[in-house]
């Protein structure tokens, strides 16, 4: 599923376009879901209206809406994209608690006050948190619920960030103890994982996948 060009078009910024989304993939299925990545996002320079949306409603509510389809297929899994910017960006109490109270327009009338960059590292930290309050619900239905926090790795949202020339310099700036920047197969290897039985009890977790750099930047904080 992509905003166009994919197996199902649909427009996550939107209540019509996240509406359509479910019930594509509902028929796309036949009925029978087992796994699901909420991987849909937009990054910096993006505008933070359109991302508050994507990035944090789109995905949540795309999770909530298919819950029930996950659970008459259990076991199933949901693993969503949140990214390392969570413990780098400093978090907006008020921001990140208007999307986890499901408040989107409050959510996007402080994002116009608001940068980018602080909007995006704050819509992947509710997303994470979200993704976490729902572990014993879901847990309960036979839902297995992770996030993944990737660092920069080669993407197009990454591209038009590097393209920035004022975000562009910056990406590079933090410390990674794994030399290369990551390629999206190797993100995609772990949320394959956490899709698969492999990771039966891997469940509310937030898995870093940024090389290091999270450990590097503050290697005294645990969750």
């Amino acid at each position: 599923m992509d905003l166009a060009g994919s197996d199902i078009d649909a427009d996550l910024a939107t209540a019509e376009g996240r509406v359509h989304a479910v019930a594509a993939i509902r028929d796309a299925s036949g009925g029978e879901l087992h796994g699901l990545v909420v991987a849909a996002g937009l990054g910096p320079p993006s505008d933070a209206v359109p991302m508050t949306s994507v990035n944090y409603f789109g995905a949540i509510e795309l999770l909530d809406a298919l819950t029930p389809l996950l659970a008459s297929n259990a076991p199933a899994a949901v693993v969503a994209i949140s990214s390392n910017s969570i413990s780098l960006v400093p978090e907006n109490a008020a921001f990140v608690e208007a999307c986890l109270s499901g408040d989107e327009p409050g959510a996007r009338a402080l994002a116009e006050r608001l940068d980018s960059a602080t909007v995006y590292g704050n819509t992947k930290r509710a997303l994470a948190q979200a993704v976490r309050r729902r572990a014993g619900d879901l847990g309960a239905a036979g839902i297995r619920c992770n996030a993944v926090a990737p660092g920069p790795f080669a993407s197009p949202l990454l591209q038009r960030t590097l393209d920035d020339p004022v975000l562009g310099g910056t990406v590079d700036l933090l410390p990674s103890p794994r030399p290369g920047r990551a390629t999206a197969d190797e993100v995609a290897a772990t949320i394959a994982f956490l899709l698969s039985a492999d990771a039966v009890n891997v469940h509310g977790a937030v898995l870093f996948v940024d090389g290091g750099m999270d450990a590097a930047v503050s290697p005294n904080r645990v969750p």
